[in-house]
């Protein structure tokens, strides 16, 4: 919590994360964006990259059903092991329904109880480099039956639609698959939250909506 003694003005020239979250009577979010509005170092802009890659790459997995969470969470930090990064915070957490924003049983400690279609749970892979910045890009997926030809396996659907800072991805580390994914996301998000944009006549929003999910 910020005190007149520890804070101090945001500049431009840094990462900014921020974790938002609020309780509805029709379900409870829990979502993380970093952002730079300045010019970042190489290391942030690689950094938020491969975040951004582990946070995919779990989100697009499919598995086997009763896969417990534990088993799956490296596939959100393969990205960063590559050129030894890591992060030191569980890679998710369930998410009642009007309920706990941190919720057990769900989530992907050794600990939590498998996987099964209708859970949700947060995907927040992360990198933190201390006195120097922060990254996190969580978002709230819901454990769905995945179209395999075997089944039952699953997978997950994204249920956060909040565009990622293009300032910082370097798509050269990305992987076709990757880009695929990030391009049928964002136009996921157009697709849904931009008539409702217009709809309020949020017309400020809805251009950087635009603009923020280009392909």
């Amino acid at each position: 919590s910020p005190t007149k003694g520890s804070s101090r003005t945001l500049s431009a020239g840094e990462m900014y994360l921020f974790d938002t979250g609020g309780q509805y009577l029709d379900g409870t979010t829990d979502i993380t964006r970093t952002v730079h509005w300045g010019q970042p170092t190489p290391l942030q802009k690689e950094a938020y990259t491969r975040v951004l890659m582990g946070n995919i790459d779990l989100s697009r997995l499919v598995f086997p059903s009763n896969t417990a969470g534990g088993t799956v969470e490296s596939f959100a930090r393969r990205a960063l092991w590559d050129v030894g990064l890591n992060y030191g915070h569980g890679t998710g957490h369930g998410i009642g329904n009007f309920l706990s924003v941190h919720e057990w049983p769900v989530g992907f400690q050794s600990n939590n109880v498998p996987l099964a279609a209708g859970m949700f749970t947060s995907i927040e892979p992360g990198y933190y480099r201390d006195g120097e910045f922060g990254i996190r890009i969580e978002d709230v997926a819901l454990v769905v039956e995945a179209e395999t030809k075997e089944k039952p396996f699953l997978t997950f659907e994204v249920v956060s639609l909040v565009p990622y800072d293009r300032n910082l991805i370097d798509l050269s580390l990305m992987s076709p698959e990757q880009i695929q994914y990030l391009n049928a996301y964002y136009k996921r998000i157009r697709e849904r939250v931009g008539p409702e944009l217009q709809r309020q006549q949020l017309e400020e929003a809805y251009k950087w909506l635009q603009e923020s999910t280009k392909p």
